[in-house]
């Protein structure tokens, strides 16, 4: 029987995991992956997932790589470079209405971000209020929004507007989660986001969702595992999924499902004026409780140009818990930012943490991901370019080096099964050698269509052998930002 033999640094490159969660935590298992979406529910049913789509803003004429493809760090920041686009599933199909008959107007595209994110966190003397657009990033390099979409109740126009009073904002999630995918994203413009608790991303990081593939479709069930870090915010503070330990300082205390600090206010009846704020929104607004000519907004359940405004459908209509006699640690767990100071497996000395809110069904529950503001100070963001000195840890995309996945020696046969993780639209060689001197072409090139490629090699019993895979092109893609 042969042996085979393999570089020695190959066996160590599971050793070289990163200190940093900022630098370790990102999603890059499918970073030699082509973005992928469903353009209808026909292709859905298929598994016919394309690389290149047109629609309204979001435009990929030639393929582009999925999610985060470089990450470096200097002494202040960390820098992820990322299409925007979801590495860890494919996107998609979109529609604009429950019936799913009405096609959603755009489709994703690469945005070619450069986001940064701070170090060492800071807590402010003031908190800011998170705003429209990016807020930070998850791991698989998907955009983070908040709760809001941009839309508020104008009673100017007697209905919600962009830009309305700014005094009662639309939840993005009642009002728009209707054009979300199975993933739970959608796009503003070309623009690649999560609102809400992201299920396809938590599978595939193993946090107590499952897929069932025929469908499309998740389902929590959870293993009994805190959840991991699916993403990083502006102030440089984790999310986390659902679960924690139910004793913010003790690690050996159960994990559970964390609990939000809001409700739905129980002061706004069927029929009620809605002329009041709660107690955190007379904070963060600086205005009320009582409100007046601008500020108020509609009844709730009136039925304005066949839509009903029913309680929910504005971040207003919530309290948060604390304002109800009700103590953080015992009756909920996240405060009014929607974290709390917590020991976490990543940070046993313990951190400030977001941790992203659902049901038991695993069903988004307010304030989602992130409250009306940050708990530290968002210095972090969108930067047009690096203009430090940095380390780099990670190259993906076209970028990324080919590593071995697995080798095996078949029973039944003499023959070598060795996979590699390669990049995807690259055409491939394999050679072997005895001596690592001479090299000899194992069969001919061939490209790949995916980001994982195969090769059996079978040949005469006995003698060792060492084995690589050499890249001899890449195929054209849209390297913006790349």
């Amino acid at each position: 029987m042969k042996t085979l033999l393999l570089p020695a640094l190959l066996a160590l490159a599971s050793l070289c995991v990163q200190a940093d969660p900022l630098i370790s935590s990102w999603y890059t298992e499918e970073s030699g992956s082509y973005a992928r979406i469903y353009r209808n529910l026909v292709d859905e049913s298929a598994g016919d997932a394309v690389t290149t789509w047109s629609r309204g803003q979001g435009n990929q004429t030639q393929p582009t790589y999925g999610g985060v493809h470089r990450i470096e760090s200097s002494s202040d920041w960390i820098y992820i470079h990322t299409t925007g686009l979801a590495s860890s599933h494919v996107m998609g199909p979109w529609y604009g209405d429950e019936a799913k008959t009405l096609p959603f107007p755009n489709f994703p595209s690469n945005q070619a971000v450069i986001y940064r994110i701070p170090r060492d966190p800071a807590i402010p003397a003031n908190l800011t209020a998170t705003s429209l657009g990016a807020v930070g990033y998850f791991v698989d390099g998907v955009a983070q929004f908040d709760g809001q979409d941009g839309f508020s109740y104008g009673s100017f126009r007697g209905e919600d507007a962009s830009p309305g009073s700014g005094y009662w904002n639309r939840d993005a999630y009642v009002s728009e989660g209707v054009t979300f995918d199975n993933a739970q994203a959608h796009q503003a413009g070309g623009n690649h986001h999560y609102h809400v608790n992201p299920p396809a991303l938590r599978h595939a990081l193993g946090d107590s969702v499952d897929h069932d593939i025929a469908t499309n479709t998740y389902a929590e069930n959870f293993n009994g595992r805190h959840s991991p870090i699916i993403g990083w915010v502006a102030d440089g503070y984790p999310i986390y999924g659902p679960y924690g330990y139910s004793d913010s300082e003790d690690p050996s205390s159960p994990i559970r499902r964390m609990i939000s600090g809001y409700q739905l206010r129980t002061d706004l009846a069927s029929g009620a004026a809605r002329a009041s704020y709660p107690a955190w929104a007379e904070r963060f607004h600086g205005v009320g409780p009582a409100l007046s000519g601008s500020q108020l907004g509609p009844n709730v359940n009136a039925e304005i140009d066949g839509e009903t405004y029913s309680l929910g459908r504005y971040l207003e209509d919530h309290d948060y818990k604390g304002d109800l006699d009700m103590t953080l640690g015992e009756d909920f767990d996240l405060n009014e930012q929607n974290g709390r100071f917590c020991v976490t497996p990543e940070f046993p000395g313990g951190t400030w943490a977001y941790f992203t809110c659902i049901d038991p069904d695993g069903n988004p529950v307010f304030p989602y991901n992130i409250g009306p503001q940050f708990i530290g100070s968002p210095t972090g963001g969108t930067v047009n370019a690096v203009t430090e000195g940095t380390t780099v840890h990670f190259l993906g995309g076209p970028n990324m080096e080919d590593t071995i996945d697995a080798v095996r020696h078949s029973p039944d046969s003499d023959e070598i099964i060795l996979t590699w993780s390669t990049v995807e639209g690259g055409t491939y060689q394999v050679e072997s050698s005895a001596d690592l001197q001479a090299w000899v072409e194992e069969g001919a090139a061939f490209s790949v269509d995916a980001n994982q490629v195969t090769v059996t090699d079978a040949r005469d019993p006995g003698g060792s052998f060492f084995y690589r895979l050499v890249r001899k092109s890449i195929a054209d893609y849209d390297d913006t930002g790349f």
